[in-house]
């Protein structure tokens, strides 16, 4: 009996220390090397996850960051110009200079200028609501007004105007990350550069429609006469599919398009007011 027991436990012993041995030359023939660069990279990140680097994560983001040759096509919107220099310099590199932007919303169609036409008492969601109809205005491409755009954002920059019924953008807050854009199933929010004093001129419509249509719809939509184009001596603003688009690059903020737009498309925001014109005085008849 007790030679019995003996055998069993060197025979189990035996088991363990092979499996032992076969485990440890499977880990060394299987292990994958990390480079520690990554946990340091990782550390300087914001650990926001949003995904605006075009990354699962902050941790993918500082693995591409080690692995790439340059950082050419490589930004975290969330930091910034900060981390992104950090990031070079513990790896050596050169960070690249990234204007920086913000979101803006793409059309103005409130009730005051888009009248509801009809109601729709299905999902309130953006993306549901627009596979199944076209909006309750007569205008097919502007703000659904769901609000998808603002639950997508994970840092508190939008809310949804009660008033309005469009999403309000709060450019101290927002980081740029995208999140919104990819949100929005009518492509209605952009990224645009971001200027001193956070200044923007932009048209804010992405009605394609012909002009009459165009206006029957929203009073304040893009009707392409292309007015803003003839106007514009820096080349800032095309015109495509009957909707002017300004350059946020070109665009020097002179404003003569916002005041030569029929329909008040063109949006300036943060401006200080204008100077109002001088009434030509009556010359003096001689005597």
């Amino acid at each position: 009996m007790g030679s019995t027991v003996i055998i069993t436990i060197i025979t189990l012993s035996l088991l363990a220390l092979a499996s032992s041995v076969i485990l440890y030359f499977v880990a060394q023939r299987f292990r994958v090397f990390e480079d520690p660069r990554i946990d340091e990279v990782q550390a300087i990140l914001p650990a926001a996850n949003c995904g605006g680097c075009g990354f699962a994560g902050c941790r993918n983001f500082a693995e591409a960051l080690v692995k790439a040759e340059t950082f050419e096509g490589l930004n975290c919107p969330v930091g910034g110009a900060t981390v992104m220099n950090e990031a070079a310099r513990i790896l050596g590199k050169v960070a690249e200079v990234v204007d920086p932007t913000v979101a803006v919303l793409l059309c103005n169609g409130s009730p005051e200028f888009r009248p509801r036409t009809s109601r729709y008492n299905g999902a309130s969601e953006c993306r549901i609501s627009h596979s199944l109809y076209l909006g309750d205005t007569d205008c097919s491409w502007g703000c659904l007004g769901d609000g998808d755009c603002v639950r997508s954002c994970s840092f508190g920059a939008m809310y949804m105007d009660p008033v309005t019924m469009l999403p309000v953008i709060i450019d101290d807050k927002c980081v740029s990350c995208g999140m919104c854009v990819k949100a929005c199933p009518r492509h209605l929010i952009e990224l645009r550069k971001r200027a001193k004093k956070d200044r923007k001129i932009y048209v804010a419509c992405q009605n394609c429609d012909k002009g009459g249509p165009a206006r029957r719809a929203c009073k304040v939509a893009c009707i392409g006469c292309g007015k803003c184009v003839k106007v514009c001596a820096f080349d800032a603003i095309t015109m495509e599919n009957n909707l002017a688009y300004i350059d946020a690059v070109k665009c020097t903020f002179c404003r003569k398009c916002v005041v030569e737009c029929p329909t008040n498309s063109i949006l300036e925001i943060n401006f200080p007011p204008r100077k109002p014109k001088a009434e030509p005085q009556a010359e003096v008849a001689k005597v």
